[in-house]
């Protein structure tokens, strides 16, 4: 008898209980990182624009922050929880209108992130299967795989993280044995050597356009705590799941960095990527394992697509979920499957409003790649540092008002370490918007107002609560307790 099988049903206002471990958790996490897409999708841009053989120290320098964020971030699960996560953090640290703002912020967040990677999957696909003789538009993928995704987010959260544990795995096994070459092979032309790792590599004019890639590649951090209701042992569980993953990020994508540079060489590597963005590390693939790995890493790159937005399906669901939950969205949204125990009305309300977000920009004539994945890119991480940032400041207040046994660098000096780097990486990002969207559009420009706006809109709903509805207004945050 299969786990799920025999897995008991969920109350009505329960999500399943101890139907996830450390295991699928970070598999979640680095799943929604997406290893292969930000590898040999995003860092050719950041060896590019951003500071060429220095990139490796990037990624270094933003799992430290993130190493850093996780103290405050992970010491703050022990004493709150739920599907909610940031918006929870928030609630429970600055106040309940911040934490309804900062909902609202997060689901603008994850909402572009899947259009993002919808229509870049839906762009691989029609790539790949056009050679083959069917030949159809980028959209008819991308609206087959929303089907899909729906299905599988339906299912027990086990299910999914199977799914992405497997997708995971092989993504880094490819990127593994190429790195692996060239470290057997003694590199390249130049050798083998640490100079990325060194400040002179690192800290030139480049390094915040390069953040404002590798940044990006973080995307996904939250999905630890936002399980914690679902995770065996939550308390210890989520903590591990963290760090496990950031570690795992970081050291990844540092060491695959680090192996291209030495393919190429750190004196030519940024020209090269200049000249070869798209195909900067499929033609290193090809020199060192041969043709086939070529092919295999196209295939492995719609797989890690498809397990990136699986994965932000079912942080997605669990957002929709807490709001429904709380009384701040339909209630409909906060019921739960009666045998997967998962928030199936949530899947299909979200699923619905991502597949008319796409039909929309499907009857503009949006480009997929300039527009609807740059664009949406670009909204993403300004609204996630965002987030990120209010959820320190939700550290350092909730530890203030609440004793506990951890000392001030877990209460104070980590998250104040965090907020500083998180609000310096917001303006690295914003200060290249341009770049990072590939456009100079007004609406483009408008990004981070708008972020600033539902964060605006979302507080001054609650505090409409709080005079028409005082009861509801009370108990916000309080159900994840």
């Amino acid at each position: 008898m299969s786990y799920e099988a025999s897995m008991p049903a969920a109350a009505p206002e329960r999500l399943a209980k101890n139907s996830v471990g450390l295991a699928h958790i970070v598999f979640f996490v680095v799943a929604a990182a997406a290893p292969l897409t930000a590898v040999v999708g995003a860092s050719p841009a950041a060896f590019a624009f951003g500071n060429g053989a220095g990139v490796p120290g990037a990624f270094v320098l933003a799992g430290l922050l993130y190493l850093i964020f996780s103290v405050g971030f992970t010491a703050m699960s022990r004493h709150v929880g739920g599907a909610g996560a940031f918006y929870t953090y928030i609630a429970q640290g600055i106040g309940k209108p911040a934490g309804v703002g900062g909902a609202l912020m997060a689901l603008l967040t994850y909402n572009a992130v899947q259009i993002a990677i919808y229509a870049l999957f839906g762009v691989f696909m029609s790539g790949a299967i056009a050679p083959l003789g069917l030949d159809l538009p980028w959209w008819t993928w991308s609206f087959l795989a929303l089907i899909v995704v729906l299905i599988c987010g339906q299912r027990n959260i086990a299910f999914s993280g199977t799914i992405l544990g497997a997708c995971m795995i092989a993504e880094i096994a490819i990127l593994l044995l190429l790195d692996l070459g060239i470290l057997f092979a003694g590199g390249g032309p130049e050798g083998l050597g640490i100079t990325s790792f060194a400040p002179a590599s690192i800290f030139t004019p480049g390094l915040g356009v390069a953040l404002v890639f590798v940044i990006g590649s973080f995307i996904g951090f939250e999905a630890t705590a936002i399980f914690a209701e679902e995770a065996e042992n939550p308390e210890k569980t989520i903590p591990r799941a963290t760090y496990v993953a950031v570690l795992l990020i970081t050291l990844f994508y540092a060491f695959s960095t680090w192996a291209i540079v030495q393919f190429y060489g750190p004196s030519v590597v940024q020209k090269t990527a200049e000249g070869s963005l798209e195909t900067f590390y499929f033609n290193a693939a090809g020199s060192v394992l041969g043709a086939w790995s070529v092919q295999v890493m196209n295939v492995l790159l719609i797989t890690s697509l498809f397990a990136c937005v699986l994965s932000f399906h079912n942080t997605i669901n669990r957002y929709f979920f807490a709001l429904g939950r709380e009384g701040l969205a339909v209630r409909a949204l906060g019921k739960v499957h009666a045998k997967h125990g998962s928030p199936h009305i949530a899947g299909l309300v979200q699923s619905a409003i991502a597949a008319v977000i796409l039909l929309g920009f499907v009857l503009g004539g949006a480009d997929p790649y300039a527009v609807v994945f740059s664009w949406m890119s670009a909204l993403a991480v300004i609204g996630i540092l965002a987030v990120q940032a209010l959820v320190s400041v939700a550290v350092i207040l909730f530890f203030r008002r609440n004793t506990s046994s951890h000392g001030i660098w877990t209460t104070t000096i980590a998250p104040a370490i965090g907020l500083v780097g998180l609000l310096g990486s917001l303006w690295l990002v914003i200060s290249n918007l341009q770049l990072l969207s590939g456009s100079d559009s007004i609406i483009v420009a408008s990004f981070p107002y708008a972020i600033v706006l539902v964060g605006l809109f979302g507080a001054a709903f609650a505090k409409q609560l709080s005079r028409t509805r005082p009861e509801l207004y009370a108990s916000l945050g309080k159900v994840f307790e």
